[in-house]
């Protein structure tokens, strides 16, 4: 895939993910909460990590306008997605009660983390003339 189209689908998946972050999170509780909520459930706790998403999504949008200029926002949403989704996935197949978060937030926390490392932007290489 040559740059121009990897850049123009990290875009998409910047806007993607990033409403999905700020705007789609919390219909998706609401509508399938055993596949996008934990047991037992905390209102407050629930009410805190729909906001850092939601923040995360708005700043997630923001960056498509220049990917490269927001390398390491990109790459923190990959790796701490990676992780938030191991843990979980580790937590679900310990407890039988939240196996169904196993087809919800932890396979999509994986494909959050694997598209953006991916897709990101790479560092620019420094080139010498001699």
């Amino acid at each position: 895939m040559n740059l121009d189209t990897k850049e123009k689908f990290l875009r998409i998946a910047l806007i993607v993910f990033g409403l999905v972050f700020s705007v789609g999170l919390l219909p998706m509780t609401i509508l399938f909460p055993d596949s996008w909520m934990w047991e037992p459930r905390h209102k407050e706790y629930e009410q805190m990590i729909l906001a850092i998403y939601a923040v995360l999504g708005i700043f997630l949008v923001m960056a498509a306008k220049e990917p490269a200029q927001h390398r390491s926002l990109i790459s923190f949403t990959a790796w701490s997605s990676l992780v938030h989704g191991g843990v979980m996935l580790l937590q679900a197949l310990r407890d039988p009660t939240e196996h169904a978060n196993l087809c919800g937030d932890v396979p999509a926390l994986f494909a959050v983390g694997f598209v953006f490392l991916w897709l990101g932007p790479r560092k620019p290489t420094s080139v010498t003339v001699h």
